[in-house]
């Protein structure tokens, strides 16, 4: 092992160990701990009992009735426990948990979701070693310790991404595809709309990746079912329940509001990262911002993929597709901050930017820095409190063009972030190759990037 590689493991140690002290210690004094697991955990605990854990009264009877009497009030109990969100296809993974009692439960949750996220970034700093092994551990020890929310809240993203960055490892590195197959398709029941574009551009590359894809959508689909015939049996009516959900936590001043005016005081939906919370603050109208956000997002959706179509596919090739859609992703869809975790596969393309040197390498370093540094819980609650004020004493255009900087800044960071990579990508899919129809579903070894 070179000296470089060996700091660059000992920076990626170093985030690992502060991720795990920083992440035990916050969960244990936070007024929120653990409130994304309680939903998934109580939610099967309700339909482990026979009960509709879509109906909220239902839920609420069952959270009340085993965490004791600190929400002995119904008026007291929160919403993001009592309103259940998530898709059928997720008691796949949560059911067992709620199987056992909540200390044990949610303590074995924490450790694997440490677990699962620690190996996926280890496999991203593995691959970003061969280019720049100390760049890659000091920017994914920086992204580590800005990763304490998901054992902060127990968010099942935590397990989703790290999954998908997993599988992509396995896909792209042409190793255990069992295991990528089974890491993907658990990542697609659990959370669809986060390991989507991951599973979107296996299947727009063709060849051996396509191949990889279609097992994985059917996988998903063995595993899902006995998850969705379980709750239709319990609950034949929890589709519209399911909708009703939706809607009562996403309507203008509730708590999936991405604009200004969201139920949550201290952060007003800066916890919120997709583009629409950043363009409320322009308008805060969905009439203005969701069309706003589908007509920046969408041509940049359609280039990446015709790419992808057009596409040789190589190793180089698939990180960058990769970095692209990781931050893009993010932008048109509801995402929270604990999403930004599958930003792990934007790493090895940063590695190859960087090794190559040149003024892209340091446009790489900037905006892969900026990342790491700002889309964490901590940076976002510093300038939420200390930004909070210009929601409502700053008017006009320019100053509410400012106040998206310094109150938004993770979906800025993210459309940047997805306009870089996307135009490398096709910078290097532009290439011409008259091979590439018998070496479509070839990989190649790593080579430098065009730039």
């Amino acid at each position: 092992m070179t000296r470089a590689r060996l700091d660059g493991l000992l920076l990626f140690l170093l985030g690992s160990v502060l991720f795990v002290l920083v992440g035990v210690s916050s969960e244990r004094s936070s007024v929120v701990s653990m409130v994304d697991f309680k939903s998934v955990y109580f939610g099967a605990r309700c339909l482990l009992q026979g009960s509709d854990p879509y109906r909220e009264s239902d839920l609420q009877h069952v959270y009340q009735t085993e965490a004791g009497d600190q929400y002995s009030n119904p008026a007291s109990s929160p919403q993001v426990v009592t309103l259940y969100i998530n898709l059928p296809t997720g008691f796949l993974l949560t059911a067992p948990f709620a199987m056992l009692p909540w200390g044990p439960a949610h303590l074995l949750w924490m450790i694997v979701t440490a677990a699962v996220f620690i190996l996926a970034a280890y496999l991203m700093w593995s691959l970003g070693a061969d280019y720049s092994p100390v760049a890659s551990g000091l920017l994914i020890c920086l992204f580590l310790l800005n990763s304490v929310l998901i054992l902060e809240i127990g968010n099942a993203a935590g397990i989703a991404a790290s999954l998908a960055v997993i599988a992509a490892w396995c896909f792209i590195k042409e190793r255990s595809a069992a295991i990528g197959i089974l890491c993907l398709a658990l990542s697609l029941a659990v959370k669809p709309h986060l390991a989507g574009m991951v599973w979107l551009y296996l299947m727009l590359a063709g060849g051996t990746y396509r191949k990889r894809a279609l097992q994985t959508l059917a996988l998903t689909f063995v595993l899902s079912l006995p998850g969705i015939l379980w709750v239709s049996y319990v609950t034949p009516h929890w589709v519209p329940e399911f909708e009703s959900n939706l809607h009562a936590t996403s309507v203008h001043g509730n708590l999936n509001d991405p604009g200004p005016a969201s139920v949550d005081p201290s952060y007003h939906g800066a916890l919120i990262i997709d583009l629409q919370s950043a363009l409320s603050i322009l308008r805060d109208d969905p009439r203005f911002y969701n069309p706003a956000t589908y007509l920046i997002s969408a041509p940049l959706l359609l280039i990446w993929a015709i790419a992808t179509l057009r596409k040789r596919v190589t190793q180089e090739g698939a990180w960058l597709a990769l970095a692209a859609i990781a931050a893009l992703s993010m932008l048109p869809l509801y995402h929270r901050t604990h999403d930004t975790r599958l930003l792990l596969l934007v790493f090895p393309a940063f590695a190859m930017l960087w090794a190559e040197g040149g003024l892209t390498a340091w446009f790489a370093l900037s905006l892969t820095g900026l990342g790491a540094a700002v889309i964490g819980i901590v940076p976002q609650q510093f300038m939420s409190i200390y930004s909070a004020h210009m929601l409502k004493s700053i008017h006009g255009l320019p100053g509410k063009l400012l106040t998206v900087l310094f109150t938004r800044p993770v979906p800025l960071i993210l459309l940047l972030m997805s306009i870089f990579y996307l135009w490398l990508y096709v910078r290097h899919t532009s290439v011409p190759d008259p091979s590439a129809v018998s070496a479509k579903s070839d990989l190649e070894p790593p080579a430098p990037v065009p730039v």
